[in-house]
Protein backbone atom coordinates (compact mmCIF):
# COMPACT_ATOMS: atom_id res chain seq x y z
CA UNK A 1 0.00 0.00 0.00
CA UNK A 2 1.36 3.41 -0.97
CA UNK A 3 0.85 6.66 0.88
CA UNK A 4 -0.64 9.59 -1.07
CA UNK A 5 1.98 11.89 -2.56
CA UNK A 6 -0.07 14.94 -3.52
CA UNK A 7 0.60 16.68 -0.21
CA UNK A 8 4.32 17.02 -1.06
CA UNK A 9 3.61 19.09 -4.20
CA UNK A 10 3.53 22.43 -2.38
CA UNK A 11 6.96 21.75 -0.90
CA UNK A 12 8.29 20.50 -4.25
CA UNK A 13 7.05 23.66 -5.94
CA UNK A 14 9.30 25.72 -3.68
CA UNK A 15 12.33 23.50 -3.20
CA UNK A 16 12.36 21.11 -6.16
CA UNK A 17 10.52 22.58 -9.17
CA UNK A 18 11.85 19.83 -11.49
CA UNK A 19 10.04 17.18 -9.46
CA UNK A 20 6.89 19.33 -9.43
CA UNK A 21 7.13 19.66 -13.22
CA UNK A 22 7.68 15.91 -13.61
CA UNK A 23 4.42 15.12 -11.81
CA UNK A 24 2.21 18.02 -12.93
CA UNK A 25 3.84 18.83 -16.32
CA UNK A 26 3.89 22.58 -15.70
CA UNK A 27 6.20 24.85 -13.70
CA UNK A 28 4.93 26.02 -10.29
CA UNK A 29 4.44 29.59 -11.57
CA UNK A 30 2.30 28.36 -14.47
CA UNK A 31 0.30 26.19 -12.07
CA UNK A 32 -0.38 29.25 -9.90
CA UNK A 33 -1.43 31.30 -12.95
CA UNK A 34 -3.85 28.61 -14.12
CA UNK A 35 -5.19 28.27 -10.58
CA UNK A 36 -5.82 32.03 -10.39
CA UNK A 37 -7.74 31.90 -13.69
CA UNK A 38 -9.92 28.94 -12.69
CA UNK A 39 -10.55 29.39 -8.96
CA UNK A 40 -13.66 31.56 -9.29
CA UNK A 41 -15.42 29.30 -11.80
CA UNK A 42 -18.92 28.25 -10.64
CA UNK A 43 -18.16 24.55 -11.22
CA UNK A 44 -16.03 24.65 -8.07
CA UNK A 45 -18.86 26.09 -5.95
CA UNK A 46 -20.72 23.37 -4.10
CA UNK A 47 -24.09 23.76 -2.42
CA UNK A 48 -23.87 20.22 -1.12
CA UNK A 49 -23.17 19.06 2.42
CA UNK A 50 -20.12 17.31 0.97
CA UNK A 51 -17.51 19.94 0.16
CA UNK A 52 -15.38 19.62 -2.95
CA UNK A 53 -11.64 19.18 -2.83
CA UNK A 54 -9.74 22.48 -2.95
CA UNK A 55 -9.38 23.83 -6.48
CA UNK A 56 -5.58 23.49 -6.27
CA UNK A 57 -5.92 19.77 -5.52
CA UNK A 58 -8.44 19.29 -8.34
CA UNK A 59 -6.13 21.09 -10.76
CA UNK A 60 -3.13 19.00 -9.64
CA UNK A 61 -5.13 15.80 -10.13
CA UNK A 62 -6.24 16.93 -13.57
CA UNK A 63 -2.75 17.97 -14.69
CA UNK A 64 -1.22 14.74 -13.42
CA UNK A 65 -3.91 12.74 -15.21
CA UNK A 66 -3.75 14.73 -18.46
CA UNK A 67 0.04 15.06 -18.51
CA UNK A 68 0.82 11.37 -18.64
CA UNK A 69 -0.27 8.59 -20.94
CA UNK A 70 -0.37 4.85 -21.30
CA UNK A 71 -0.67 2.22 -18.61
CA UNK A 72 1.02 4.38 -16.00
CA UNK A 73 -1.82 6.85 -15.58
CA UNK A 74 -5.14 5.14 -15.18
CA UNK A 75 -7.68 6.79 -12.86
CA UNK A 76 -6.73 4.13 -10.31
CA UNK A 77 -3.09 5.24 -10.41
CA UNK A 78 -4.02 8.91 -10.05
CA UNK A 79 -6.34 8.04 -7.16
CA UNK A 80 -3.52 6.19 -5.40
CA UNK A 81 -1.12 9.09 -5.99
CA UNK A 82 -3.62 11.69 -4.74
CA UNK A 83 -5.15 9.67 -1.92
CA UNK A 84 -8.70 10.04 -3.26
CA UNK A 85 -11.27 7.73 -4.82
CA UNK A 86 -11.40 6.90 -8.52
CA UNK A 87 -14.73 8.74 -8.67
CA UNK A 88 -13.05 11.86 -7.27
CA UNK A 89 -10.36 11.65 -9.96
CA UNK A 90 -13.05 11.52 -12.64
CA UNK A 91 -15.01 14.37 -11.04
CA UNK A 92 -11.90 16.55 -10.65
CA UNK A 93 -10.91 15.89 -14.25
CA UNK A 94 -14.40 16.82 -15.45
CA UNK A 95 -14.59 19.96 -13.28
CA UNK A 96 -11.24 21.30 -14.44
CA UNK A 97 -11.99 20.52 -18.08
CA UNK A 98 -15.27 22.45 -17.86
CA UNK A 99 -13.49 25.41 -16.26
CA UNK A 100 -10.68 25.35 -18.85
CA UNK A 101 -13.07 25.09 -21.78
CA UNK A 102 -15.03 28.07 -20.46
CA UNK A 103 -11.73 30.03 -20.42
CA UNK A 104 -10.77 28.82 -23.92
CA UNK A 105 -10.43 32.29 -25.46
CA UNK A 106 -8.28 33.51 -22.56
CA UNK A 107 -5.96 30.49 -22.58
CA UNK A 108 -5.50 29.89 -26.30
CA UNK A 109 -4.33 32.75 -28.42
CA UNK A 110 -2.33 32.89 -31.63
CA UNK A 111 0.90 34.85 -31.43
CA UNK A 112 1.08 37.98 -33.57
CA UNK A 113 1.92 37.05 -37.19
CA UNK A 114 5.32 38.75 -37.30
CA UNK A 115 6.45 37.93 -33.77
CA UNK A 116 9.78 36.33 -32.93
CA UNK A 117 7.97 33.13 -31.83
CA UNK A 118 6.26 32.79 -35.23
CA UNK A 119 9.54 33.35 -37.05
CA UNK A 120 11.30 30.69 -34.98
CA UNK A 121 8.47 28.20 -35.49
CA UNK A 122 8.42 28.76 -39.24
CA UNK A 123 12.21 28.44 -39.47
CA UNK A 124 12.10 25.16 -37.55
CA UNK A 125 9.31 23.85 -39.81
CA UNK A 126 11.18 24.87 -42.96
CA UNK A 127 14.29 23.01 -41.79
CA UNK A 128 12.70 19.86 -40.43
CA UNK A 129 9.35 19.15 -42.12
CA UNK A 130 8.24 17.88 -45.48
CA UNK A 131 7.67 20.56 -48.17
CA UNK A 132 3.89 20.63 -47.65
CA UNK A 133 4.33 21.88 -44.06
CA UNK A 134 6.90 24.59 -44.86
CA UNK A 135 5.71 28.07 -44.02
CA UNK A 136 3.32 26.61 -41.47
CA UNK A 137 3.36 26.65 -37.71
CA UNK A 138 1.07 25.74 -34.81
CA UNK A 139 0.50 22.23 -36.14
CA UNK A 140 -1.41 19.91 -33.85
CA UNK A 141 -1.05 16.17 -33.88
CA UNK A 142 -4.59 14.92 -34.25
CA UNK A 143 -6.46 11.80 -33.43
CA UNK A 144 -6.35 8.70 -35.51
CA UNK A 145 -9.40 7.75 -37.51
CA UNK A 146 -9.74 3.96 -37.39
CA UNK A 147 -10.41 2.12 -40.64
CA UNK A 148 -12.75 -0.86 -40.83
CA UNK A 149 -10.16 -3.07 -42.48
CA UNK A 150 -6.77 -3.02 -44.16
CA UNK A 151 -7.00 -0.98 -47.38
CA UNK A 152 -6.36 -2.85 -50.62
CA UNK A 153 -3.76 -0.41 -51.97
CA UNK A 154 -0.68 0.26 -49.85
CA UNK A 155 -2.42 -1.37 -46.89
CA UNK A 156 0.68 -1.52 -44.69
CA UNK A 157 1.03 2.24 -45.06
CA UNK A 158 -2.07 2.68 -42.91
CA UNK A 159 -0.76 0.49 -40.04
CA UNK A 160 -0.11 2.71 -37.00
CA UNK A 161 1.92 2.37 -33.82
CA UNK A 162 -1.11 0.99 -31.97
CA UNK A 163 -1.41 -1.91 -34.42
CA UNK A 164 -4.53 -0.54 -36.11
CA UNK A 165 -5.23 0.56 -39.65
CA UNK A 166 -6.05 4.25 -39.47
CA UNK A 167 -5.71 7.76 -40.86
CA UNK A 168 -4.24 10.58 -38.81
CA UNK A 169 -5.91 13.98 -38.92
CA UNK A 170 -3.56 16.98 -38.65
CA UNK A 171 -4.41 20.64 -38.30
CA UNK A 172 -1.89 23.29 -39.34
CA UNK A 173 -2.08 27.06 -39.15
CA UNK A 174 -0.34 28.05 -42.38
CA UNK A 175 -0.30 31.46 -44.02
CA UNK A 176 -2.90 32.51 -41.46
CA UNK A 177 -5.45 29.98 -42.67
CA UNK A 178 -6.38 26.77 -40.91
CA UNK A 179 -5.83 23.65 -43.00
CA UNK A 180 -7.05 20.21 -41.97
CA UNK A 181 -5.06 17.38 -43.45
CA UNK A 182 -5.36 13.64 -43.44
CA UNK A 183 -1.91 12.16 -43.10
CA UNK A 184 -1.07 8.64 -44.10
CA UNK A 185 2.19 7.85 -42.36
CA UNK A 186 4.36 5.01 -43.46
CA UNK A 187 7.62 3.44 -42.50
CA UNK A 188 8.16 2.74 -46.19
CA UNK A 189 6.99 5.95 -47.88
CA UNK A 190 7.13 9.61 -46.97
CA UNK A 191 3.84 11.01 -45.62
CA UNK A 192 1.06 11.33 -48.16
CA UNK A 193 -1.00 14.47 -47.60
CA UNK A 194 -4.57 14.50 -48.87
Amino acid sequence: MCAPQIHVLAQCGKECPKLFHKKIRVNPEIFDNILDQLSDHPIFQSKSNNPQLPVAVQLAIFLNHAGHYGNAISPDDVALWAGVSVGSVINCTNHVMIAILDQHDNFLQFPPPHSHDCSQAKEFTDNSACPEWQGGFLAADGSTIPLFQKPGFYGETFFDRKSNYSLNCQVCYRNFQIHAKLIICSWLLCPIIC
